[in-house]
């Protein structure tokens, strides 16, 4: 079965908004993270682990809020003994081997999830324009839930210095996700790669 992306139909590279006369440097990056494995790990009440025992990737599991990383995963917090593990690999085999299915559910969530990665000086005023969140507050790998224009969305922070977050959101709200985004980006200009 081939894997179609959730905005192949609504992606298009080139600059689009207020891009003329404007340095690309200037220019908000706007790209789809796909060809990604997604993983949900979900620790039952009744295991006996402790969650700094968790690891995987050579990656622990992090505390409230927080994001480990390596240059192929994050394993991002989701919410008390719920974590999404985002690798470049596949790390179905080695999550099943190291989580008894008696004390932890581990999901493969990887084709229902869209993820937009924003990176530039303005991302966090586009962020502002549909968000509630206090994204000034969000430093590097710290994540969290919120919502977008209505959208139920989580955002990654994978670099400070570079303006340069993930929002992961339902496949199905990936197209209105997009858009909503896109069109924040317009009154900076927008470089989609």
């Amino acid at each position: 079965m081939t894997s179609i992306s959730s905005l192949n139909k609504v992606h298009h590279l080139g600059q689009y908004g207020n891009f003329e006369n404007k340095d690309e440097n200037q220019l908000i990056k706007i790209k789809e993270i796909k060809n990604i494995f997604i993983y949900q790990v979900v620790k039952f009440k009744n295991s006996k682990k402790n969650n700094t025992e968790l690891m995987v990737d050579n990656l622990n599991f992090p505390e409230v809020l927080k994001v480990n990383s390596n240059d192929q995963t994050r394993i991002l917090w989701m919410g008390p003994e719920n974590w999404l593990v985002i690798s470049s690999n596949n790390l179905l085999n080695e999550l099943n081997e190291k989580f008894s299915t008696t004390e932890f559910a581990v999901t493969d969530i990887s084709h229902s999830r869209s993820i937009i990665e924003l990176q530039g000086s303005d991302v966090l005023e586009v962020i502002k324009k549909g968000s509630p969140f206090d994204i000034e507050s969000l430093t590097k790998n710290n994540c969290t839930n919120t919502v977008y224009n209505g959208i139920t969305i989580t955002i990654d922070n994978i670099e400070d210095s570079k303006n340069q977050i993930r929002i992961i959101s339902l496949r199905s709200f990936g197209e209105s996700l997009y858009h909503s985004v896109t069109d924040a980006c317009l009154e900076y200009g927008y470089k989609a790669i």
